[in-house]
């Protein structure tokens, strides 16, 4: 029996979806070690056409093929890339078959993995209906990942280390110390290059350049890094420099950004998860930017700045001090906005934590109070302190450098931004 499934990401569709064709849900998953699912036996089922005439059974090699499907989802899903490859079932022993299964049954259908070797995979497998175990068996599964495909053009260098899976386009360059994780698709003439590691599951479109040396005068070729993480997508021309000697010596990207075209992020920047980069966004060299910003399209952040979690930097906005997190940060030279409401609420924040954003806002924006004086009262407000959101927003102000950007629009530029 030779069962090979190619499937989307099956935890984002959990119970109401179909994801192959004798397993209709995803009810529990602990990745590499156990997955529960579950089947409706219905009596439109094609096989009861066949099985058997007027006493419509599930014939016990189509129970077999159950469990080969669910086995192979565990075995290829990962929450960090999208599941791919083949699996084979090579053996099946132990196998028995207690109670009939018909139309109606529920079947709950249990993996759990056992040893592996190399390409090979033991699998416990249980069903069962109500509290009744109407089948089980041990399988031996092959595993085969899927093949790296590179293109007969791309210059890929004899010590670059590619994962499995990984796609690299025509005319693409891949340097000495390059290691590119699973699955991750190279686009035509892209180019990455010195020590540079990028993680699963990576998107790099095409003419876009990762990993070159920093545009920095001190730079002398010493060996810095830039590590990339998970998921991340760098659209056509986009930009992304290693770090300096003097600044570190690495630049840092976490999972699953996205850099519109022509985003350019300089040596030694740092940033988190989950972020947004319009077209053309530019970094200057040793800027943080934290988890959730948007810096929105042709905007750009000066060296040494930080842009807090959460925070919205505007179009064509000039960042020159510390952007505040979970803030409207627009304008040149930029100016704040108040609190990113719509933004908060998109991203699940409660309307209890909103509010006492607001309130600390206000007491940093509207009061009359200077900073140190605000941020003393935010602290003494026992509903304020005990939220971490807030709190995070203090030690922000706190331990900025460089300074942050507290100065409102005057009414003239919050008409023109309106009328915009």
């Amino acid at each position: 029996m030779n069962v090979s499934i190619n499937i989307p990401n099956l935890l984002d569709r959990l119970c109401y979806r179909y994801p192959s064709l004798l397993v209709d849900a995803i009810a529990e998953h602990e990745q590499g070690r156990r997955l529960v699912a579950v089947k409706n036996v219905t009596v439109n089922e094609e096989f009861f056409q066949g099985h058997f005439p007027g006493v419509p059974l599930m014939p016990a090699v189509l129970m077999l093929e159950t469990f080969t499907q669910v086995a192979t989802i565990l075995l290829l899903q990962r929450d960090d890339a999208p599941p791919t490859g083949r699996v084979y079932l090579r053996g099946v022993n132990n196998a028995k078959f207690r109670r009939q299964v018909v139309p109606g049954d529920r079947l709950h259908l249990e993996v759990t993995l056992g040893r592996r070797r190399a390409s090979l995979a033991f699998a416990r497998a249980v069903a069962s209906v109500g509290e009744h175990v109407v089948a089980e068996a041990e399988l031996l599964l092959g595993v085969a990942a899927e093949r790296t495909q590179i293109d007969p053009t791309a210059i890929v260098h004899a010590r670059a280390r590619i994962g499995e899976g990984t796609v690299i386009g025509p005319h693409a360059v891949i340097g000495e110390h390059v290691v590119l994780g699973r699955h991750c698709r190279i686009g035509a003439s892209a180019v990455i290059d010195g020590r540079t590691t990028i993680g699963d599951g990576n998107e790099v479109f095409p003419f876009a350049s990762i990993g070159l040396p920093p545009q920095d005068l001190k730079y002398r070729g010493e060996p810095t890094t830039l590590d990339i993480g998970e998921r991340n997508i760098f659209r056509e021309f986009v930009t992304i420099h290693r770090g300096t000697q003097g600044g570190g010596g690495k630049t840092t990207i976490g999972d699953r950004n996205l850099f519109m075209a022509y985003v350019h992020v300089a040596h030694d920047c740092h940033i988190g998860d989950e972020t947004i980069f319009g077209n053309a966004a530019t970094l200057g060299g040793h800027v943080t930017v934290e988890d959730y910003a948007t810096i929105s399209a042709y905007s750009g952040v000066h060296q040494f700045c930080r842009v807090g979690r959460h925070a919205f930097i505007g179009g064509y906005s000039v960042v020159t001090k510390d952007a505040l997190p979970f803030a409207k940060t627009v304008g040149n030279r930029a100016r704040i906005y108040g609190l990113n409401t719509i933004g908060l609420l998109r991203r699940g924040f409660s309307n209890d934590v909103i509010s006492k954003l607001k309130r600390s806002y206000r007491y940093l924006l509207q009061s009359k109070l200077n900073t140190t004086s605000a941020l003393r009262t935010i602290r003494q407000d026992r509903a304020l302190a005990s939220c971490p959101d807030v709190q995070y927003l203090v030690d922000f102000i706190q331990t900025s450098h460089r300074g942050v950007i507290l100065r409102r629009p005057t009414r003239r530029t919050e008409e023109m931004v309106a009328d915009e």
